[in-house]
């Protein structure tokens, strides 16, 4: 069985010099719930653009078996739904229907199937409702679940988000929450929400200064406070 993601050995630089990710290997199991976790300029949302290509660095990183490389980058992006922190880097339509189906249609996929798509997609993320809303006229709670279901719509193997509870008041981060834990998805969440951390990962990732520091269960990693302090980690409460 294939590995959902395989990094080995991965090092990036940016042009200004700055070495963001240092020799970071991690394995993720299908169907795994892993969170990443490390202070602001760890290199979380650094590691998390590698996995769809956005940023291609030195190592090796595959999803599902297949290298991730430029002449692969449309099938790696279908495999890998990347949600954004701000849910307004990805939804750019009209209407909510609009921005589910973009990616069903990008794949070349018949109308049909694109409308059983959407359909299929905003149910899972209890959005039936709003197909023809305006997106840019919803609350931040209802655009992260129109962001989740605009790349559930194209069937992804893998679910990456970034920060998925910022900005959300308590209602629409214990209704996200609640999502996340129903989709039957290996996930990838970068977050600094160690409350969401405790309750929905049973594994725990610590990246800091662009070094992967620590890989375990989350109860136990949970229970090192001398850790925790090092990386600048806080329980939550």
């Amino acid at each position: 069985m294939h590995h959902s993601i395989e990094i080995e050995s991965l090092s990036f630089s940016y042009p200004d010099g700055h070495r963001a990710l240092n020799d970071v290997s991690l394995s993720i199991m299908p169907g795994e719930k892993v969170a990443l976790v490390g202070p602001n300029g760890a290199g979380k949302s650094t590691l998390i653009l590698h996995l769809n290509g956005i940023l291609i660095g030195s190592g090796s990183v595959r999803v599902c078996g297949l290298e991730v490389g430029k002449e692969n980058l449309g099938q790696i992006r279908s495999m890998v739904g990347l949600v954004f922190q701000s849910p307004d880097d990805q939804l750019f339509s009209p209407r909510v229907v609009d921005d589910v189906a973009y990616g069903p249609i990008y794949q070349g996929l018949p109308v049909q199937i694109v409308e059983q798509r959407v359909k299929e997609s905003l149910a899972a993320v209890g959005m039936s409702a709003y197909e023809e809303r305006v997106s840019h006229h919803l609350s931040m709670g209802e655009k992260k679940r129109i962001a989740i279901a605009t790349v559930l719509s194209m069937k992804p193997e893998v679910l990456v988000l970034d920060e998925p509870t910022a900005g959300l008041d308590p209602r629409a981060r214990r209704s996200l929450i609640q999502l996340l834990d129903e989709l039957p998805l290996t996930m990838l969440v970068s977050t600094h929400d160690m409350l969401l951390v405790r309750e929905l990962f049973p594994r725990m990732v610590i990246l800091d200064e662009g070094k992967l520091v620590a890989d375990g269960s989350t109860s136990k990693l949970m229970g090192d406070q001398k850790l925790l302090n090092a990386h600048g980690l806080e329980l939550p409460l």
